[in-house]
């Protein structure tokens, strides 16, 4: 059996007395997407931010390909190809499309930025950021400023900004926040082209959009897993559906 792409081991996170993260444990297949449910509050975004080592955690180990990253800084398990989307939405409003995407790439290089020179002059990074942009269906867009795309393009954006350093793991918190039917369709068929080219850890409260992608799901409850399985079987579960799909178990 291959091995996990991300491994995740009793892992605990607590702001005081309160255990956001209680004993969880994960595992995510290269090119699988696994989607982490449950109710505002179940620790979802923490997770994430404790896998993206944005915080540090009590307990438990965090492997990516193999390799241990639980004291990993976060520049450090972007290089071992982990990157991360955020709730909200954090594009610079004034800069267009493909500059959002070449300061990414020059962030994910840790470039200094001493003197101003025009982004475009890295031709490399430019030719990728193109590439990304192309891949999330926003090569039109390219020349726009941020500031004047619709709030889906912005999401679409920022998957962008993620995927140009070229990630083996892309954590996806609520892509599909504030959305309309139409835009939250358009993440969902971006997310499914996606597929198999990468992993996704996604932390999303749309059901719709979270049965049509998921090849397994977590649920989570007050910190800790209750289930986790294939779609189908997180339907069935009678404690899921109490719990959280507000549903009576039959």
């Amino acid at each position: 059996m291959a091995e996990p792409l991300l491994q995740v081991e009793g892992l605990v996170k607590a702001y005081g007395a309160v255990r956001a993260c209680d004993g969880v444990a994960l595992q995510i297949a290269a090119g699988q997407i696994h989607a982490v449910i449950g109710p505002n509050g179940a620790g979802k975004t923490t997770l994430i931010g404790v896998i993206a080592g944005e915080l540090p955690a009590e307990a438990g180990i965090i492997r990516l390909a193999g390799r241990a990253i639980t004291r990993s800084p976060v520049q450090a398990r972007a290089k071992q190809g982990l990157a991360r989307t955020y709730q909200i939405t954090s594009v610079l409003p004034r800069f267009s499309a493909l500059d959002n995407v070449v300061l990414a790439a020059l962030a994910q290089q840790r470039h200094a930025f001493g003197f101003w020179r025009p982004l475009r002059r890295e031709a490399a990074l430019a030719e990728r950021a193109a590439a990304a942009l192309a891949r999330v269906g926003l090569e039109a867009e390219r020349d726009r400023p941020a500031a004047t795309l619709a709030h889906g393009q912005q999401r679409q954006l920022e998957i962008a900004m993620a995927l140009v350093a070229e990630p083996k793991l892309l954590l996806l918190d609520e892509p599909t926040a504030g959305m309309g039917p139409e835009d939250s369709a358009r993440i969902v068929a971006l997310l499914k082209a996606l597929k198999g080219g990468l992993a996704i850890l996604l932390v999303e409260h749309d059901m719709d959009a979270v049965f049509a992608l998921a090849d397994r799901i977590t649920v989570m409850v007050n910190g800790r897993p209750i289930a986790s399985g294939p779609p189908a079987a997180i339907r069935a579960d009678a404690e899921v559906r109490r719990a959280y799909l507000g549903e009576d178990a039959a």
